[in-house]
């Protein structure tokens, strides 16, 4: 098993969900990744969110060679064990005074995966801080399983449609997850997490990168486009396989089908068989 975390950290990740400012890319290499961005970004239609641009590791080499970095897969071993799988990207960028927030969640919510043991690499591109919107954790809220989610309709500015009900947590324990450029944090797919505007002349942006161990299998009924990618060790033959993409740059076209976006229907049937 890959020694990029101490024991120590590993302890912190398992008790507390989540680890921060785990160094990778250099000034040098973020400059160079930062560089290439606007090229990436140019794919997106007008008026398009940069939200859009996910799983586009499928099809742009930019991305892929981001999500299957050694060293971003050395901790990601320390933490899922020898053999695991990238199946998912997404970027979030926050523009400076952006309105948008990210309302409490668990990843775990909207993934129709089983069993639950995921977990979530965040990359920053960006120098990322209470002032630009830095992402916010409830220590420990990854070992009380999945709690409730509830559809948001309106009066709120989260991007999200289904939140977390966090009633039953102490928010004043509450944590920021402060990044440097080039560092990741890594989070447990139970963890409690939200984020707030970007109020600040700055942008934030973090890319997210998702893996999971290969006996995790995705419920295909709900979401026949998921492709995995084998990251390390054997490969896996639980899941659908996708292609390494070829060009640098391509845009994905497909329908993204989360157990939110697949709709209520698909939700009941996914937790009632958990």
């Amino acid at each position: 098993m890959s020694k990029a975390l101490t024991e120590s950290q590993i302890k912190h990740f398992r008790e507390r969900g989540f680890l921060t400012g785990l160094p990778v890319f250099d000034a040098t290499e973020m400059a160079r990744i930062n560089a290439e961005l606007p090229e990436l970004l140019n794919l997106l239609n007008v008026g398009e969110s940069t939200k859009e641009i996910r799983e586009w590791h499928e099809t742009s080499l930019y991305l892929f060679e981001l999500c299957m970095e050694p060293r971003i897969l050395d901790y990601v071993e320390s933490l899922l064990g020898p053999n695991f799988y990238l199946w998912a990207s997404n970027f979030f960028i926050k523009e400076p005074h952006t309105h948008e927030t990210v309302g409490w969640h668990q990843d775990a919510y909207y993934w129709p995966l089983k069993p639950i043991e995921s977990l979530t690499v965040w990359l920053a591109f960006d120098d990322v801080d209470e002032a630009n919107g830095a992402m916010t954790v409830i220590p420990g809220s990854h070992r009380q399983n999945i709690v409730n989610h509830a559809r948001k309709e309106g009066g709120t500015t989260s991007v999200l449609h289904l939140e977390a009900d966090v009633s039953g947590f102490d928010l004043s324990t509450a944590e920021r997850i402060p990044l440097k450029c080039g560092s990741i944090s890594i989070h447990d797919d139970k963890l409690l997490h939200a984020s707030p505007a970007n109020p600040s002349d700055r942008r934030r942006a973090g890319f997210t990168i998702r893996y999971s161990p290969n006996h995790v299998t995705c419920d295909l009924s709900i979401n026949p486009h998921f492709r995995i990618y084998p990251a390390r060790g054997e490969v896996c033959t639980r899941n659908p396989h996708g292609t390494v993409p070829t060009q640098r740059f391509e845009r994905l076209h497909r329908e993204h089908l989360s157990i939110e976006e697949s709709g209520s229907e698909a939700e009941n049937k996914f937790w009632q068989k958990m």
